[in-house]
Order: C-alpha cells, then sequence, then structure tokens
C-alpha cells in the first residue's frame, strides 16, 4: 500500500539518523511539494537547542513554509518516520498540509492513529490524508536501537 512512499520515507530515516547523531531521538521528516520534491527536512533537534517544541515534524513544517514563502502548505506531503503527537497532528493540520505518510506507530503518544485521530476529525476545517505504516519495521528498529544502546 505504502510502496510509492519508500523513498521519501528511506530520505526520513536518513535525516533520523543525523537526530541520533546529536544526541536526540532519531525521528525524522521530509516535506514533499506537489510534485513530489523534497523541499525541507527536519529531525528530532529538542536536545539540541533545548526546545520542548523542536520536534521533526515541526522543524520540517518550519523550513517547507520559509522556502515555500507562505504558512500555508497546501499541495504537500510530510513523510515522518513516527506517528506524530498531538502537538505535531495539530501543527500538520494547522499548516494545511494535504497528506501525511508515517512509519512507526507510537503506541504511547500517537495522535494519528493509535491514542487519538487529531488530524481527521470531522470537527476540524481540514483533514490530511493519511497513510501509516510505511517502512515500520526499519522506522521502529531504528527507535530500538536508540533506546537499547542508552539502557
Amino acid at each position: 500500500m505504502g510502496a510509492r512512499w519508500h523513498d521519501a520515507m528511506r530520505a526520513a530515516l536518513d535525516v533520523a539518523r543525523s537526530a541520533e547523531a546529536h544526541g536526540d531521538v532519531p525521528i525524522g521528516a521530509v516535506v514533499l511539494d506537489p510534485s513530489g520534491e523534497i523541499i525541507a527536512t527536519g529531525g528530532n533537534e529538542r536536545e539540541l537547542h533545548q526546545d520542548p517544541t523542536a520536534h521533526a515534524e515541526i522543524e520540517a513544517i518550519r523550513r517547507a513554509a520559509e522556502r515555500v514563502g507562505e504558512w500555508r502548505l497546501e499541495g504537500c506531503t510530510i513523510v515522518v518516520t513516527l506517528e506524530p503527537c498531538t502537538m505535531c497532528a495539530g501543527a500538520i493540520v494547522g499548516a494545511r498540509l494535504e497528506q501525511l505518510v508515517f512509519g512507526a506507530y507510537d503506541e504511547k503518544a500517537g495522535a494519528v492513529a493509535s491514542l487519538f485521530d487529531v488530524v481527521r476529525d470531522p470537527r476540524l476545517n481540514h483533514r490530511p490524508r493519511v497513510t501509516g505504516g510505511v517502512l515500520a519495521d526499519e522506522c521502529t528498529a531504528l527507535l530500538e536501537d536508540f533506546f537499547e544502546a542508552r539502557r
């Protein structure tokens, strides 16, 4: 089902690995323009900047908005290695992203399928399409390896 997103998810995984290199949880995101080109990337930078809002999705959305010159990212897709939390799900809706693609499910904090479904709530004025579980095994393994090394 998500095979068309494999290349973008692999790019997000590369970004996640770079986040891990500076001590952050390895989560990565890329934003694709309507033609499928990567226009922005973001990795977790919470530890790097001591900023609790510096999640991969937030960083990628900020950079994409800067690149296109406006906050509305209509027609764009965000691809992220982990199911977004409530903050990031809200930002995805607020940025008017057309589609969300994610890898691993997050049973502890996921706000797209696991705990909540913020992005598809019918009360909202914008609801992106969602594809979950893309390269989930690879995304999960990266996170498990990170936390295993810290135990």
